[in-house]
C-alpha cells in the first residue's frame, strides 16, 4: 500500500477526485508514505489521528488500534505539536485514554496540544465532505489547542468551523448523530411492522408526515450495517454506568429487521405452496449501501445466514464483490442469476445495476424488496416492500 502510494496511486476505490488528488501531491512532493509510525510522528508538527475504532465479540468499544497509532504518536511527539483526533471514540476517551499516552513522552499538556475533530463523511463522497459538505467540529483540551485545530480546519474547509467548548463534547458530536440515525430508523422499522396489520403503505405515510418540518423519519429496510451506526450506540451503553433502554432498545429493532426479512419471505413463499427449505434464494446486494464496497455489519450477513439455516439455497448477486467469505451461499454473476432458477429474490441493497434484471425472464416468484427499490411492471411476480407490504 506505502509503494503504491508513493508511485501516485491511491490505494481507495470509489471516491471521486481522489485518484488526481493524490497524484498531484506525491508528484509535488506534498505527499508520501512510510512504514514506520514513529518515523512520521517525528517528522510532523500536526498529527492527525483517524484510524478504526470497532466493538469486539461483546459489543465492548475496541480502542487498541488508535492507542497504538498515540503510542507511534508519543515516541516521535516533540513540544509544540498538535494531536488531532478525528477518529469517533467514546466521549471523555482523549482525556482519559489517549492524553495520559501522549503524556509518555515527557511533555505535559500545553506543552504540546490536542483537539477532536469529528470525521463527517460518508463513503463515496470523502472529498466532497471534507473540503465544505458541513461545517467542521472542533474541540480542543485547552484554548490554545482549539485555536490552532480551528486555524488548520478553516483551510481546509470552505464551510463553517465550529468551536465546541471543550475536547469531551467534540466527542460526542459524532457519537450523537449515530446514535440519532439508528434511533431513527428503529422508528422507521418498527412502523414498518405495523403494515400488514394496519393495512396502510407505511413508507408514503413517513414521506407524508415528513412534509412537517417537526417530523424526519427515515426510511424502513432490512437492517442497518457499515462501520458507524451500528456500533456507536455501544460507545454509551458499554462504557458507562448510565442506562440507556432507548439506545438499547434501538439496537435490537434494527438488528431484528434480517430476520423480519426472512420469516416475511418465508410467509410469501408459503402462501404460494413453496417451502423455503426446498426454495433457491437470490440475495441481491451484500455491500451495506449502495455503489460502496464495504460489507461491514452488512444485513445481508445474518440474511444469507438465516436462509441458509432455513435450508435455503442462496445465491449471492453483487457486481463489487468478487469474493463473498462474510457470507453463507454461492457468488453468482449477474448475468448468471437468470440461470439459478430462483423461487425469491431478497433485495438488501440496491446497486444500480440491478435496475437492468430483466425479472420477466424469471418464472413467477417471491421478492422482498428492502428499499422500496423496485418498479416491476404488474406480473406474476409476488412481491413485498418493507413497510409497503403485498404490491402484487
Amino acid at each position: 500500500m506505502i509503494s503504491k502510494l508513493n508511485d501516485g496511486i491511491a490505494h481507495v476505490d470509489g471516491e471521486p477526485g481522489l485518484d488526481d488528488l493524490v497524484e498531484r501531491l506525491v508528484t509535488e512532493n506534498a505527499l508520501w508514505g512510510v512504514t514506520d509510525p514513529t518515523d512520521a510522528a517525528t517528522n510532523a508538527a500536526v498529527h492527525v489521528v483517524i484510524v478504526p475504532t470497532l466493538v469486539d465479540e461483546q459489543n465492548t468499544p475496541d480502542l487498541s488500534i488508535i492507542e497504538a497509532a498515540i503510542e507511534s504518536i508519543a515516541e516521535g511527539l516533540s513540544r509544540g505539536d498538535l494531536v488531532i483526533v478525528e477518529s469517533t471514540v467514546p466521549p471523555r476517551t482523549c482525556l482519559t485514554k489517549l492524553k495520559p499516552i501522549l503524556e509518555t513522552s515527557g511533555l505535559d499538556v500545553g506543552e504540546f496540544g490536542m483537539a477532536f475533530c469529528p470525521e463527517r463523511t460518508s463513503s463515496g463522497r470523502a472529498l466532497e465532505d471534507i473540503t465544505g459538505a458541513y461545517p467542521k467540529i472542533v474541540g480542543g483540551i485547552d484554548e490554545e489547542s482549539t485555536a490552532v485545530a480551528t486555524a488548520i480546519y478553516s483551510e481546509i474547509t470552505t464551510n463553517d468551523v465550529l468551536q465546541a467548548p471543550d475536547i469531551t463534547t467534540a466527542e460526542a458530536v459524532k457519537v450523537f448523530e449515530g446514535l440519532y440515525r439508528d434511533v431513527n430508523i428503529a422508528l422507521a422499522n418498527e412502523l414498518a411492522r405495523y403494515t400488514d396489520e394496519v393495512g396502510i403503505d407505511v413508507n408514503k405515510g413517513i414521506e407524508l408526515a415528513n412534509t412537517q418540518p417537526f417530523c424526519e423519519i427515515h426510511a424502513p429496510g432490512p437492517g442497518v450495517g457499515g462501520h458507524c451506526i451500528p456500533y456507536y450506540p455501544y460507545f454509551m451503553l458499554h462504557m458507562f454506568d448510565t442506562d440507556g433502554p432507548l439506545l438499547q432498545t434501538a439496537r435490537d429493532v434494527n438488528d431484528s429487521m434480517p430476520a423480519f426479512t426472512v420469516n416475511t419471505l418465508e410467509s410469501e413463499l408459503s402462501d404460494k405452496g413453496v417451502r423455503l427449505s426446498e426454495s433457491t434464494v437470490l440475495v441481491l446486494g451484500l455491500t451495506y449501501r449502495p455503489g460502496i464496497k464495504e460489507t461491514r455489519a452488512s444485513p445481508s450477513i445474518p440474511i444469507s445466514e438465516q436462509l441458509s439455516t432455513h435450508g435455503a439455497s442462496v445465491k449471492l448477486v453483487d457486481p463489487l464483490l468478487d469474493r463473498a467469505d462474510k457470507f453463507e451461499g454461492e457468488l453468482v454473476d449477474l448475468p448468471e442469476v437468470y440461470e439459478t432458477d430462483p423461487d425469491a429474490a431478497v433485495v438488501v441493497t440496491p446497486h444500480d445495476e440491478f435496475e437492468a434484471i430483466e425479472w420477466d425472464r424469471f418464472d413467477p416468484m417471491a421478492i422482498i424488496d428492502g428499499r422500496q427499490s423496485l418498479e416491476l411492471p404488474v406480473g406474476d411476480h409476488r412481491v413485498y416492500v418493507i413497510g409497503s407490504g403485498r404490491m402484487q
